[in-house]
This record gives C-alpha cells, sequence and structure tokens, in this order.
C-alpha cells in the first residue's frame, strides 16, 4: 500500500505542502478534482498538531475554527464526508459544536455577516474554511485574525470565481513572502479516481465559455458575451414533442417590467420541452391566477408552479387557490449553468410557435462586464429567462442535492493515512 493508492498527485504535491509550513493555504480549481477531499483529511491532521501544541502550553481546550458557507454546506461537504470515510461520529454541544481528538470545534458560517457572532472575541490555533470563495469578505478576515496561537494555519478549499474577487486579489495574489501564502491548482483530470469516461462527459456537458474555464480547467475568468452560447436554434427549436411528458412550470413576478409563466415538459431521456410561454405587461395577481389554473387543467392538476420568491405574497395567493405554489432556486449563476449544460449536453428544446418573448430575450440576455460583480447578468429582457430558470433548475439543483457521493473504502483510506501518523 503506497500513499498512491489513497491520494492523486496533485493531493500529494498539497500534503508536501502542509508539511513545509504556512500560514495560508489557499486549493482551489475544478469542481470533483479532489479538493475538499485533502483538505477534509488536512483537517483531521490538524486537530491532531493542535493538541500536541496545546499540551505543551498546558491548555486543557485549544479551539479551531470549521467554517462554511452555512450549517447545511459544513454537513454536506465536511462531516457527512469524514462520517462515511472514518465512522467517526461528531458530538454536538447545545452550541452546535463538537470536540474530536480533544480539540473544540466552533462551526462558523461564512455566508453572512452575521457568521462574526460564533467566533468574535475567541483565540483559535486553526481553521479550516470550506468554499471559501463564497464567504463573506468580514467574515473570512476575522477568522485570520482570531487564529493567533503560535503556528496557526487557515486550509481553504474552494471553486474559482471572477479574477476581480477579493479572494484571489486580497490573498491568493499576495506575494509578500512575510504572509506565508501556498496554494495548489486543480483540474477536473487532476483526479485520476474518476472514471475517464465520467471525465470525457463532463467536458462535453459542460458549458462553453465562462463553465468550461472554470469548472473543467479550474481557471479565475471573467464572464462575457451571451449568457447561453449553446443554444442553437436550428437544433432546438422542433416541430413535434413525445406524447408522455411530465409537467412543470416557472413563474417570474412582474407589472411594469414583464411577468412571465413558462411551462416545461420532461421525458424519460431527461429531455425538457418548452412548451407553453405566457408573458404580459401590466397584469394583476388575478391575471397570473387564471393562467396558472387553465396550465393546471390542460396538464396535471397538481403540476409545481416554481416561484420567484421576491414576492411572497403572489406564492400565497397561488396557494390559496389550490395552486401547488413552491419556492424556486435563487442562486442565478448555478441555475444558469444548469440551465446551460441541458443546451451543452442536447438535452433542451423549445416547441416551435409556443413563444411570446423567449426567442428575443435568449439572444440579448448577456453578461453585464460594466458590473462591479463580475458574474452579474444585464438586467433587461431576462423575464422569460429567469421564470425558464425558476421551472427547470429548482427541481433539478434539488435532485443534485439528494444525491450522496459513494463511500469510498474506508481500509484503504484509513492505511494510506496510518502513514501520515493520523
Amino acid at each position: 500500500m503506497s500513499l498512491r493508492d489513497v491520494y492523486t498527485e496533485r493531493q500529494i504535491e498539497v500534503l508536501k505542502k502542509y508539511k513545509q509550513g504556512f500560514r495560508l493555504m489557499i486549493n482551489y480549481g475544478a469542481k470533483r478534482s479532489g479538493k475538499t477531499v485533502i483538505d477534509n483529511d488536512l483537517f483531521l491532521m490538524e486537530l491532531r498538531e493542535v493538541r500536541k501544541r496545546a499540551d505543551k502550553k498546558n491548555i486543557r481546550e485549544p479551539l479551531y475554527i470549521l467554517a462554511g458557507v452555512s450549517s447545511k454546506t459544513i454537513e454536506q461537504n465536511v462531516l457527512n464526508p469524514i462520517r462515511n470515510k472514518y465512522g467517526i461520529n461528531f458530538k454536538f454541544d447545545k452550541h452546535g459544536n463538537f470536540t474530536l481528538f480533544g480539540v473544540k470545534v466552533v462551526l462558523a458560517y461564512t455566508g453572512s455577516i452575521g457568521g462574526l457572532g460564533a467566533i468574535r472575541g475567541m483565540t483559535s490555533f486553526g481553521s479550516y474554511i470550506n468554499e471559501a470563495s463564497m464567504a463573506n469578505m468580514e467574515v473570512f478576515k476575522e477568522i485570520m485574525d482570531r487564529c493567533s496561537e503560535k503556528g496557526s494555519k487557515i486550509i481553504c478549499d474552494t471553486n474559482p470565481d471572477n479574477p476581480e474577487h477579493w479572494l484571489k486579489k486580497n490573498y491568493l495574489d499576495n506575494e509578500n513572502p512575510k504572509f506565508k501564502i501556498v496554494s495548489t491548482h486543480f483540474t477536473l483530470e487532476d483526479n485520476t479516481f474518476l472514471d475517464k469516461d465520467y471525465i470525457e462527459q463532463q467536458k462535453a456537458g459542460t458549458p462553453s465559455g465562462m463553465f468550461y474555464d472554470r469548472d473543467i480547467l479550474g481557471l479565475w475568468v471573467n464572464s462575457e458575451g451571451a449568457v447561453y452560447q449553446d443554444f442553437d436554434k436550428n437544433k432546438m427549436v422542433v416541430d413535434t414533442i413525445p406524447d408522455e411528458l411530465t409537467y412543470i412550470a416557472g413563474v417570474d413576478w412582474g407589472y411594469s417590467h414583464f411577468g412571465s409563466i413558462v411551462v416545461f415538459g420532461k421525458d424519460n431521456q431527461n429531455n425538457y420541452y418548452l412548451v407553453e410561454e405566457h408573458t404580459k405587461q401590466y397584469k394583476e395577481i388575478d391575471y397570473w391566477t387564471e393562467i396558472a389554473q387553465k396550465i393546471r387543467r390542460k396538464y396535471k392538476m397538481d403540476m409545481p408552479f416554481y416561484c420567484d420568491t421576491a414576492r411572497v405574497e403572489h406564492i400565497n395567493h397561488f396557494v390559496n387557490a389550490g395552486i401547488n405554489a413552491r419556492y424556486g432556486y435563487k442562486s442565478v449563476i448555478n441555475g444558469i449553468e444548469i440551465i446551460s449544460k441541458l443546451m451543452k449536453q442536447g438535452n433542451f428544446y423549445v416547441k416551435d410557435g409556443v413563444t411570446d418573448r423567449f426567442l428575443k430575450e435568449i439572444y440579448s440576455y448577456a453578461w453585464n462586464d460594466k458590473s462591479r460583480d463580475q458574474d452579474a447578468v444585464i438586467k433587461e429582457n431576462d423575464d422569460v429567462m429567469d421564470a425558464m430558470r425558476y421551472c427547470l433548475a429548482t427541481p433539478i439543483h434539488l435532485d443534485q442535492q439528494r444525491k450522496y457521493y459513494p463511500s469510498p473504502d474506508r481500509n484503504k483510506i484509513s492505511q494510506g493515512l496510518r502513514k501520515l501518523g493520523l
């Protein structure tokens, strides 16, 4: 059993850098490239080291910060994988923290400025920050400041964002040798434990432009040009659709700007067909309720309507009218990526003659390169695009959240880790 039976070459590179010492480590790059896997193991190694340093200082209960966007992401990305690999059971106290290897691990949530409350005033022996580019900058800085014990290390993993992101400009690009930062760039192909067919399918199915550069190559790149670069009218606008479809709807509320309800049908091959679009200006909620009722009667009475959460009172109005109205998934970038993948993979179609504004919007829907947010889209001609995003991205995102990564061979991993002193 060698280390290469347990880790990829890129992960071994990270282990070597860990042994060399640093203040901040940022492992960044493509999705599914192995960043979080190695960082989870470094987290366990760090707790062992923290206990040793605390013993030398006669500190009974050393503190360590485990940070992530939310409790859900920490559980999903860190705790559950560790539990599956090593059978470790985490016993949480009334504050949601736990003790492992004699170190008290304090959970901090970086998704908003409220995350400061859990760590303000504490002195930490180190920190592990999951999904660092999604962290609130002030919370990230506070975590750095709190890791003030001698020898404290901050370990981060992240997918790349735009090159103007504060994590890249303020930390990753910091070349001051006194700062002691190390980093490792991961591409999808660096994960040699992944099936080769899976890698090729991901490369073939990932949308062109920004998403490919970030998700496959692990690069910090700007968004630019048309959002849906892989939409092809000649291939995707069709005359006929299958008879047996499962129907879903998406709703973007509007009044002075256009409101829109779209209906998609899904076949058993995971192809999605836009079969209806209703887009109007200056219409009250009663108008949209009647449109939704007609759609229900035409397709299925309990079909879901995924709605923009900006108008909760309208959602409640739908619910009171017997419509199966649900909150739509609000992440713009993730939602766009989900739909872009459908287009790239050939799973997206539009029935000819059923749209009002879809074709106009999809060709004018573009990234806003003048925005301070480098991943913003131009907020014009986007009403059908938003309704489509709620309709398709919400159920697909929820399905993705229900799936678990397969558990690795615990004995194989444990043998490898024993070589590292764990």
